[in-house]
């Protein structure tokens, strides 16, 4: 084809299949037709609209806001697990001991019981929304195909419809302009005005085409980050309820357990610390003993202080014994002389009064 021969840098890229299509297109092209200027492209661009409509259309109709609420009530579930629970002791919470382990566990479990029933719930509706966002980003890639292959078909309009305008611009018109110049005929005039006119409506048409093909071009960044967020929410799903739930549940089980191990652990350290005070008390009791049964063991039946205080009693008692023995025999021997004394004085004195 001629024009195609002049445009190469419109058609480089093109595949074969698709320079014949713009080849057909560009020989399909009346420029004298009004209404065929003003329809075309049309076909294409209705569909880019139409592909730009439905992406509205499916981000107004879906509540972003949804799966976010859904995480929101997970996560307030599971901080229910970290609120006070009230629960009424009975026998074995009021062990001193047990007590505490037993009430503690209790709690737990029923904070886990009410709170599990709660969040199987939004696990269902997490699968709903994982559902959902599964068929739209599926939908989303048909999207993006189509527009894909609208902008290609739109694409090629404007490649045909640049050719033909650089036709006319360039070889047409200008022969056209040529011809009327030498017939000097007013209405062989108008016709070329109006053949200048419609080139301008058909170059106008073209913009409007570019402009579509901008969108178009536009509306693919737009498709892959709306379906960028839904895998990243499909994602966050699939990960709450694969892990974020599954690790709950454990660390759940794994709180009863350690509870359980602290009081059990802390019982058994009660039991230890009696049986080591025990031990004390029973080796100082050994010890003191033991130390006083080896002192009796040691010592003879009477201590050598207590002979010595009984001998030097002794020797006290002998010694004041003779002593007062002395005296007596002193005092008896006075007394004889005395009485030696009284017998010859009374002696005297009875002699004497005779005579």
């Amino acid at each position: 084809m001629e024009e195609l021969s002049v445009t190469p840098e419109l058609t480089k890229d093109l595949t074969a299949e698709q320079l014949k299509r713009v080849n057909d297109i560009v020989k399909a092209i009346d420029i004298a037709d009004s209404q065929a200027i003003i329809n075309y492209g049309v076909s294409a661009q209705t569909k880019i609209a139409h592909t730009a409509d439905n992406m509205i259309q499916h981000v107004r109709n879906k509540d972003a806001g949804e799966v976010g609420d859904i995480l929101h009530q997970l996560v307030a579930r599971v901080k229910e697990m970290n609120s006070d629970l009230a629960v009424k002791p009975g026998f074995w919470e009021s062990l001193p001991i047990i007590g505490p382990m037993v009430s503690t566990a209790k709690k737990i479990m029923a904070k886990y019981e009410k709170v599990e029933v709660e969040i199987e719930k939004i696990v269902d509706r997490l699968e709903a929304a994982k559902q959902s966002l599964t068929r739209d980003i599926i939908m989303l890639d048909k999207m993006y195909e189509a527009n894909e292959e609208y902008f290609t078909e739109l694409d090629q309009f404007i490649i045909a419809g640049e050719i033909k305008l650089r036709a006319l611009k360039d070889k047409t018109i200008p022969e056209a302009q040529a011809e009327a110049a030498l017939k000097n005929d007013m209405m062989f005039a108008q016709k070329v005005n109006d053949l200048i006119q419609l080139a301008e409506r058909f170059e106008k048409r073209l913009y409007d085409l570019k402009t579509s093909r901008t969108l178009s071009i536009q509306t693919a960044p737009q498709l892959r980050i709306i379906q960028s967020n839904d895998k990243v929410l499909l994602e966050k799903i699939q990960t709450s309820i694969l892990n974020t739930i599954p690790i709950w549940k454990q660390q759940v089980v794994l709180a009863i357990a350690m509870v359980n191990q602290t009081k059990a652990l802390q019982l058994q350290n009660e039991v230890d610390n009696a049986t080591n005070e025990m031990l004390r008390k029973n080796s100082e009791l050994l010890k003191n003993t033991t130390i006083e049964t080896a002192k009796a063991a040691q010592r003879g039946i009477i201590d050598i202080d207590t002979l010595k205080t009984v001998n030097t009693n002794l020797i006290n008692t002998i010694e004041e014994v003779i002593s007062i023995y002395a005296q007596g025999r002193q005092q008896r021997q006075q007394a004889a002389t005395e009485l030696i004394k009284i017998e010859s004085d009374l002696k005297t004195v009875l002699t004497t009064n005779r005579g």
